[in-house]
């Protein structure tokens, strides 16, 4: 099996659409190319596919509908222009996935939703529900509130951190040219383009020249990076042109168009890697024997049953430790409640934690996709 074979297995994709397929070069949406690539994300959700989408050209139609000639260089007038245009964008989405029967939702989204594990875990459970419930969830950066230290940059980073966030098989990144090249294609005709390589080659940041065009920030250095942040978390990311027809469907039927920067690990190994050794820990979970014998044998979650005390000061969302009665570090995980919470509910069934605390939002203490053994 090739590496682009698995992606028909794929049950959940990240799909990025830039500013310079969604604006008609500064004359508004490009409201028939939108309606395309719903068509087309319209057939993956037929074939089982969890579709996420995350969109740019807020900012340009808001330019468009402001009657600004370029783009807005001070904060509050990019944030104005993106208040305007997430109004057409977002309704110009709606009518094209209402035409398949299929409900969209609005996210917007700051770094610091995602770098504060509170904010990240709402994100992800909102997200993931938005799924379950069979609604496409259409992202962007929250342009209108964020500042220049915490926004993402580009939307290629933000829809690497999207993959990472609800565990994506593939990110799919349209862009205006047909993939990464050797070589920038617009300035050297004898330009190669690469079809396949892994996401980690350091090599592949010389290849990209040039930067963005005006209306975007992200050029093709951007993607590369958005790729490896995206491989860590074990997401293959797939470079290809908007304009290319059927381009979606195509590279969901394995079709070698594009360029494909591969994860070197699965999804599994390389978010446990990720979350045992990228967090500090900020407190800790005394557990009985049976909670030890669980999470070593079955990897399951674990549950507040099988906690005795707990240690420190946490916040959901927060990496803790969790300690056999021989006082060895035997997991760590992002934890669901905060220590208050867990103190209330320790050596309690999960069916009475709703009981003890007026309220229940998961039924683990930590969930075993959030757990890693030490």
């Amino acid at each position: 099996m090739s590496r682009r074979d698995y992606i028909h297995q794929s049950r959940r994709c990240v799909i990025k659409i830039g500013s310079a397929l969604l604006t008609n070069d500064g004359a508004g949406l490009n409201r028939d190319g939108i309606a395309n690539w719903v068509d087309q994300l319209a057939v993956l959700y037929k074939r089982g596919i969890e579709v996420v989408l995350v969109s740019s050209g807020a900012v340009a139609e808001g330019m468009n509908r402001l009657g600004l000639s370029k783009r807005p260089e001070t904060l509050h007038e990019l944030q104005a222009a993106a208040a305007v245009g997430q109004m057409g964008l977002i309704q110009t989405y709606e009518s094209a996935f209402m035409k398949h029967n299929l409900h969209t939702a609005q996210v917007l989204l700051t770094h610091d939703d995602l770098s504060n594990r509170q904010r990240y875990l709402n994100a992800r459970n909102t997200v993931k529900s938005l799924l379950q419930l069979g609604v496409v969830p259409v992202i962007n950066e929250n342009d209108t509130v964020v500042t220049d230290e915490i926004r993402f940059g580009d939307n290629d980073t933000l829809a690497a951190l999207v993959a990472n966030l609800v565990e994506a098989d593939a990110l799919v990144i349209l862009t205006d040219q047909n993939g990464l090249f050797d070589r920038d294609p617009r300035e050297h005709a004898d330009a190669k383009l690469i079809t396949e390589a892994a996401a980690t080659d350091t090599s592949l940041m010389a290849m990209a020249e040039g930067g963005a065009g005006a209306l975007g920030r992200g050029g093709m250095a951007t993607k590369i990076s958005a790729a490896r942040l995206a491989s860590r978390s074990g997401t293959s990311t797939f470079i290809a042109s908007g304009k290319e027809e059927n381009i979606i469907t195509r590279l969901f039927n394995a079709e070698e168009v594009g360029t494909l920067l591969y994860a070197e690990q699965n999804p599994v190994a390389a978010r446990k890697q990720w979350l045992a050794g990228h967090l500090q820990t900020r407190g800790r979970l005394l557990v009985d024997e049976g909670a030890v014998k669980k999470l070593r044998q079955t990897g399951s979650s674990l549950l507040a049953v099988g906690v005795k005390s707990v240690e420190g000061h946490f916040s959901r969302g927060d990496m803790v430790s969790v300690i056999s009665p021989q006082g060895e570090e035997v997991a760590r995980g992002l934890v669901n409640y905060n220590s208050e919470e867990a103190e209330r509910i320790k050596g309690h069934a999960s069916s009475e934690i709703e009981s003890l605390l007026g309220y229940v939002d998961n039924t683990e203490l930590i969930h075993r996709d959030n757990l890693v053994l030490v």
